[in-house]
């Protein structure tokens, strides 16, 4: 792992009004993470976890203090420039798939790489290299609706690395999926985090996916409570759900 910090946050705080009154979902956080973790935002519902991976992946701003991510300040990015950030460096995994469901798998894996403009022989070599990393390379041409729910999640895995982005962000990425499903998933991407040397940050409250991480960091009430080192599963591969 290497020492750089590709995000770092001061006294971060976001208020969100709420009638006459307003809600803080972040209070003064202060974070740094090294390029290379594989980590997790841990609480429950409101307890700012969300709200932070937002921010972090440039979807929303700071309403005080700073983030920076990928050497950038959110809080001063333009919304062009944020979108150009996410588009170029950031992959994004979410509790529901978000498949095109007209497309097939492949089309599905190949949609970022449209948006960055990169050549169809390239094109494909990303693409077919994301579904062999998720073990998904046979269901290329397969629609969403033809797959399991682990396998629209594993594809949703591949979209999300098929660029080989400097970081990852993943929100409840198991909600949806059973027990031998989440273990499948999680193994994966801890793969994919050793091979690629992608840096991993969930936001979570499952237990399954806490098993996997590296470092937790648990909030509560918009601030951090406690930040440990995890117990991440070794021999991913021979792991049984």
């Amino acid at each position: 792992m290497q020492n750089s910090a590709i995000i770092k946050t001061e006294n971060l705080s976001k208020t969100y009004p709420l009638g006459l009154t307003a809600l803080k979902a972040l209070d003064t956080v202060n974070l740094s993470v090294a390029t290379g973790e594989f980590l997790g935002f841990i609480g429950p519902s409101g307890s700012g976890k969300t709200t932070l991976l937002n921010i972090i992946g440039c979807l929303d701003a700071p309403t005080s203090g700073s983030a920076k991510v990928l050497g950038q300040p959110v809080e001063s990015l333009s919304h062009k420039e944020a979108a150009r950030l996410r588009m170029n460096r950031i992959g994004f995994i979410f509790q529901t798939f978000n498949l095109l469901p007209v497309y097939t798998v492949f089309e599905n894996v190949e949609f970022p790489l449209l948006l960055l403009g990169m050549d169809a022989e390239r094109r494909r070599g990303h693409v077919m290299d994301a579904l062999q990393w998720v073990g998904l390379a046979d269901r290329a041409d397969s629609k969403p609706a033809q797959l399991s729910g682990g396998e629209c999640q594993r594809v949703a895995i591949a979209r999300a690395i098929v660029k080989k982005p400097e970081l990852v962000l993943a929100d409840e990425p198991t909600a949806n999926l059973d027990a031998k499903n989440s273990h499948h998933i999680m193994q994966t991407m801890v793969q994919l985090n050793k091979e690629l040397k992608t840096t991993f940050v969930f936001a979570t409250h499952d237990e399954k996916v806490m098993a996997y991480l590296n470092r937790k960091i648990v909030l509560a009430d918009g601030r951090i409570v406690k930040d440990e080192a995890g117990g991440q599963k070794s021999n991913v591969r021979d792991q049984k759900p």
